[in-house]
């Protein structure tokens, strides 16, 4: 089977837009019918380096028809099966977007890039192209297209960084991997390292087309074909033109698994040892992270506790089983050191034993009953610490957590050891912490600025009073306190960029308030009840 990439010239300066776009359709017309596969490089329609919203979306209003029919069109003439990468206008704006064309001219695959670059998700404010990309945020499985009996898988340039993925790929026996790319910034040795890399883990051929930034340039180019074993069958580097392989698709690579093992892919051999519990969290379970989840939500307070004994393990997954956007939950110190969950800083209440949390050691808080206060049914629940909360729940919802520790001014506010755990369980992204203490916000805002944290109430019952502090401190959120606030202390804390919390609302007449009052967040202490009653009002 031959093999077909396309290397158009890329120019920096958006006024040569239309020279590139003549000379990539002048490659189309050198192709001919020998060629079983053409592969075009990413934004096919967009070849310069157009800026904000404007330039790109004029450059596919343009172009974008052109190289799709012009690819249809090589397609029939040279009997071909073509990839061509050019935007695909949604009723959201434009997605980047693999258009797969057989032999007879037709559309019959789109891939969607699955990692959209930071320009591609900016909006034109932030300097961005602001592209369709609702669709990156929800789960799917690797798209997959099968032609004439070749399995051919995807990725679109900064998809390749995401080694992540790769193994997911494998899974998925593919023969061909198409790669529509520009990666304008990586060397060719990287390139390179990258490709084989894929191939060698993939037990895939990679056919990747890219963009030359000329003669002279060491960066971009190596449209390329990259065999299963890790070979490279042939690299244009900074060549303008087109490059031409022969391959068998079906030809894998096998290798002793281990030494004196059976022959197998490199995939194969690695999935018989693989541990992902070490890795970072990834997969269906995971949620969206919290700047991108969307508003407005509920936040189980203290987890679903109508049904489970406040701050515990079943009160957090009962929650996160029915599909809360967040949990709230509270931490304390206790006398060895240990971060506990538990909202009093007394005993007497949740449990059987008597005292403060903070005079008793872990082992003697585990000697406790933790649910028989809630029901016999739960009885000789324990304790949980911090750290097994995040060992459960890490990355599968996001964890509004309450420093009380930091509420009180202990003289140890174990912050090193709470940003380490969150750090070793890879949920920065899906936590926040929330304490009344400005001296703690302002310690942590100073140790660990990317972990956002939320102005809790301390007491002044001005409705303006924590957002100005929130303001004064350039906090994320502020968490309201019923009935302190007003719609001018929300509308104030939005203006300043200031997401809005309010602890509580367990009255669904209450709660659609809050919404219609343009609240961001509402803590409830009976999640599913106060969820059928606005999930109307719900994004998510």
């Amino acid at each position: 089977m031959k093999i077909c990439t396309l290397q158009p010239r890329y120019s920096f300066n958006e006024e040569d837009i239309q020279s590139c776009f003549e000379g990539i359709m002048e490659l189309m017309d050198r192709c001919d019918s020998t060629m079983d596969i053409i592969v075009l490089p990413e934004y096919s329609d967009a070849l310069a380096d157009v800026k904000g919203k404007d330039g790109f979306y004029g450059a596919v209003e343009k172009y974008n028809s052109k190289i799709i029919e012009k690819a249809r069109e090589t397609a029939v003439r040279c009997n071909s099966i073509v990839f061509v990468n050019a935007g695909y206008p949604t009723s959201g704006g434009v997605r980047n977007t693999t258009h797969a064309i057989d032999r007879k001219g037709n559309i019959v695959g789109r891939y969607f890039k699955a990692h959209p670059a930071p320009s591609e998700v900016k909006t034109d404010s932030e300097g961005g192209h602001e592209l369709d990309v609702a669709y990156s945020y929800e789960y799917s499985s690797p798209f997959v297209l099968e032609l004439e009996g070749i399995r051919f898988g995807f990725l679109t340039c900064y998809d390749f960084y995401f080694y992540e993925n790769y193994p997911q790929l494998a899974r998925q026996n593919l023969d061909i991997i198409i790669g529509c790319s520009l990666q304008r910034t990586d060397s060719h040795e990287a390139l390179s390292i990258i490709g084989k890399f894929l191939c060698y883990n993939t037990n895939a051929y990679l056919v990747r087309a890219s963009v030359s930034l000329g003669d002279t340039s060491e960066v971009c180019g190596c449209s390329m074909v990259v065999s299963p074993k890790g070979e490279m069958l042939m690299n244009m580097k900074n060549q303008v033109g087109l490059g031409v392989c022969e391959i068998d698709p079906h030809k894998k690579y096998y290798k002793p698994a281990g030494f004196m093992g059976k022959e197998k892919a490199h995939c194969e051999y690695i999935e018989e040892g693989r541990r992902p519990w070490l890795y970072r969290n990834g997969g269906a379970s995971v949620s969206l992270f919290d700047n991108v989840k969307g508003y407005p939500r509920l936040c189980a307070h203290r987890g679903f506790n109508t049904v489970a004994p406040e701050n515990s393990m079943p009160a957090f997954g009962a929650a996160v089983a029915l599909g809360a956007d967040e949990i709230e939950f509270d931490l304390w110190s206790t006398k060895d050191g240990a971060l506990v969950s538990c909202h009093d800083d007394t005993l007497d209440r949740v449990s059987n034993g008597s005292g403060k949390i903070y005079e008793h050691t872990l082992e003697e808080l585990r000697r406790l009953d933790f649910g028989s206060k809630h029901g016999e049914k739960f009885k000789g629940l324990q304790i949980p610490t911090f750290e097994e909360i995040l060992r459960e729940f890490s990355g599968r919802v996001i964890m509004n957590i309450h420093v009380k520790i930091w509420d009180c001014d202990f003289a140890d506010l174990k912050m090193k050891e709470m940003v380490d755990l969150v750090r070793r369980y890879d949920c920065q992204q899906h936590i926040y912490f929330m304490t009344s203490n400005d001296k703690a916000i302002r310690k942590l805002m100073e140790y660990a600025p990317d972990i956002r944290v939320c102005v809790g109430w301390d007491g002044n019952k001005d409705p303006m009073s924590i957002v100005n502090r929130a303001i004064e401190l350039g906090a994320y959120k502020v968490q309201l306190f019923k009935p302190y606030f007003n719609q001018e202390s929300v509308k104030k804390a939005h203006a300043h960029g200031i997401l809005c919390n309010v602890f509580w609302a367990d009255d669904p007449e209450e709660a659609l308030h809050y919404f219609d009052m343009d609240i961001d967040t509402v803590l409830t202490n009976d999640y599913l009840n106060i969820y059928n009653a606005v999930k109307h009002k719900m994004k998510g």
